[in-house]
C-alpha cells in the first residue's frame, strides 16, 4: 500500500512542479504500465489498464470472452461460463469480463518503462505549453538574460525557453556579455522536434513600431497609428505618424515632453537616430515630409510607375540624399515610392537640354517647347512613339489634327537625321565659370539663352 501512495504523491507532484494538467501524468503511468505488461504477456491478450483514484494504484485487467464449456479452447482469451460467473453472477456468453491481473511482478523492468515514458510525457507536455504561451505572445516584446553566442546567434533565457536573436536581426555594432539584459521583438514561433524555437528580432520595424506602443499612450490608446516605418538599424529609423483626434499633434505625441518619449526609445535603440513624419494622403507632401529636413523646389510625380523626382537646391542635395544615401532610402521605404532626388543645377541642365532638343523640330518656338517638356515629354523622340491621345494633353495641341501634325513632325525629323546619317545635336556642355559667385544654376540658364538665340537666328534664316 505504500508504494501505491507513494505513486499517488509522485502523479501530484509532478503535476504542481511542471504545471502540467495531472490527467496528462496518470495517462503517461497507464502507458508505462500497460507497455510491460504487454512485454511480459504478449500482445494476443487483451489488456487494458486503470487508474484508481481511491488507492493511487494503476489497475491491469485481462479481458476474455465467456464460452460455453465445451467450445472453450484458449484460457487467454476464453473463459467458461462457469468460471466467469464466479466472478460475476450476471455474466452471459458472448461477454467480455475484465480479471484484475497481479502487477506487482512487472518488477523493476516495469518501473524503469513507466520512469521514460512519464519523462517523455511530461517534455512533451512542456512543449505544448511552452509552444501555447509564446504562440500567443508572437508580436510582442519580452525580455531575457544573454546567455551565449551560437555561429553568431545569440541566445536568450527566458526562464522557461531560450529564444534566439540571428545575426541578421541584430542591430549592428551591439554587442552582449552573458548575464546582460536584454529585448526584443517576438518575431517567430516554430515548433520542433526539439521544442519550440523562437525567433526574436531587435532589428525590424515591428519592434520599432512596438517601442513606440509601449512608450507613447496616444499610439497605445489608438488616439496615434503608425502608419509605416522604414530602418536601417543602429543607424537611423523614420516612422510615419497619423492622428485621429485633430486636438492631438501626432508628431509632439511621439517626442514627448523635451523629447522625453522618443529618447527613451533611441537610448533602447542604442543611439540610433529616428526621424517622425507627419502622413499625408497627398503623396508630394508625404514624400516632402519624409526627406526632412532637406528643403524641397520642385516635385515631379510619375503616378503609373509610382516614381517621384525631387529637386532641391544645390546647398541642400547632400543633406536630402543623407549619408551613404540612408535619407533618401528610408524616404523611398517610408512611402513605397522610388524616389530620384536632383539638384537645381542638374535639373535646369536637364530642362535646358530638353527645351534645345524639342526646338530642333521645325517651326517649334520656346513657349511651345517649353509647353511640352512641362507636359511630360522631354525629347521629340519621345513624341514620336507618344499615342495621339496623350499628345493632346499638352497645352496647344488639344485638337486632334494638331496633335497628330506634331506626332508626324518627330517621326520626320528622326527619320531626316538618318538619312543624312548625321547624330541628332546636343546642347553644347556649358563653359565653366570664370567667377567664383557664378553659380551652377546661372550657368544652365546662360547656357539656355544661347542656345535659343541660335536656334531662333536660324529659323529666321
Amino acid at each position: 500500500m505504500a508504494e501505491n501512495f507513494d505513486l499517488s504523491k509522485v502523479i501530484e507532484a509532478v503535476g504542481k512542479d511542471k504545471g502540467i494538467d495531472k490527467q496528462i501524468v496518470i495517462d503517461a503511468v497507464k502507458d508505462a504500465i500497460l507497455t510491460a505488461a504487454r512485454k511480459k504477456y504478449g500482445t494476443y491478450r487483451e489488456i487494458e489498464a486503470s487508474y484508481n483514484e481511491e488507492t493511487g494504484e494503476v489497475e491491469l485487467f485481462e479481458f476474455k470472452e465467456v464460452v460455453e464449456r465445451a467450445k472453450f479452447i484458449d484460457d487467454e482469451v476464453e473463459i467458461p461460463l462457469d468460471e466467469a460467473r464466479k466472478l460475476d453472477p450476471q455474466a452471459q456468453l458472448n461477454d467480455s469480463i475484465g480479471i484484475k491481473m497481479d502487477s506487482s511482478d512487472l518488477g523493476r523492468i516495469a518501473a524503469q518503462a513507466a520512469k521514460q515514458i512519464i519523462l517523455q510525457k511530461v517534455r512533451d507536455a512542456e512543449r505544448d505549453i511552452i509552444f501555447n504561451e509564446f504562440e500567443q505572445r508572437k508580436g510582442e516584446i519580452a525580455s531575457g538574460i544573454a546567455r551565449r553566442v551560437e555561429k553568431g546567434s545569440i541566445v536568450i533565457d527566458l526562464g522557461r525557453t531560450e529564444a534566439h536573436i540571428p545575426l541578421r536581426e541584430q542591430i549592428p555594432g551591439e554587442q552582449y556579455k552573458p548575464g546582460d539584459r536584454i529585448q526584443g521583438f517576438l518575431m517567430e514561433v516554430r515548433q520542433t522536434t526539439r521544442g519550440p524555437q523562437i525567433i526574436m528580432s531587435r532589428a525590424s520595424e515591428e519592434y520599432l513600431i512596438k517601442l513606440f506602443e509601449m512608450e507613447v499612450p496616444e499610439i497605445y490608446d489608438g488616439i496615434v497609428e503608425i502608419l509605416s516605418a522604414a530602418r536601417e538599424p543602429g543607424v537611423r529609423a523614420k516612422i510615419a505618424v497619423r492622428s485621429n483626434d485633430p486636438a492631438v499633434d501626432p508628431v509632439g505625441a511621439c517626442v514627448g515632453m523635451k523629447g522625453s518619449r522618443v529618447q527613451n526609445i533611441v537610448q533602447e535603440l542604442r543611439g540610433e537616430k529616428i526621424d517622425i513624419v507627419p502622413w499625408s494622403e497627398d503623396i508630394t507632401r508625404f514624400v516632402c515630409n519624409s526627406l526632412a529636413p532637406a528643403e524641397i523646389s520642385r516635385v515631379f510625380l510619375d503616378e503609373s510607375n509610382k516614381e517621384i523626382e525631387i529637386v532641391v537646391p544645390d546647398s541642400q542635395l547632400s543633406l536630402a540624399i543623407g549619408k551613404r544615401g540612408v535619407n533618401v532610402r528610408l524616404g523611398a521605404k517610408l512611402t513605397g515610392w522610388k524616389i530620384d532626388i536632383v539638384s537645381e543645377s542638374i535639373a535646369a541642365s536637364r530642362t535646358a537640354e530638353s527645351i534645345f532638343n524639342l526646338m530642333l523640330i521645325p517651326g517649334m518656338t520656346q513657349t511651345m517647347a517649353q509647353n511640352i517638356f512641362q507636359s511630360g515629354f522631354g525629347s521629340f523622340q519621345i513624341i514620336s512613339e507618344a499615342p495621339v491621345e496623350d499628345v493632346m494633353s499638352i497645352p496647344g495641341y488639344d485638337d486632334p489634327d494638331k496633335a497628330a501634325k506634331l506626332v508626324q513632325s518627330a517621326k520626320d525629323l528622326i527619320e531626316k537625321y538618318k538619312a543624312e546619317g548625321t547624330v541628332i545635336p546636343t546642347s553644347p556642355q556649358v563653359a565653366k565659370a570664370t567667377t567664383t559667385n557664378s553659380s551652377a544654376k546661372e550657368q544652365a540658364d546662360q547656357r539656355l539663352k544661347e542656345e535659343l538665340q541660335k536656334l531662333q537666328g536660324n529659323s529666321e534664316e
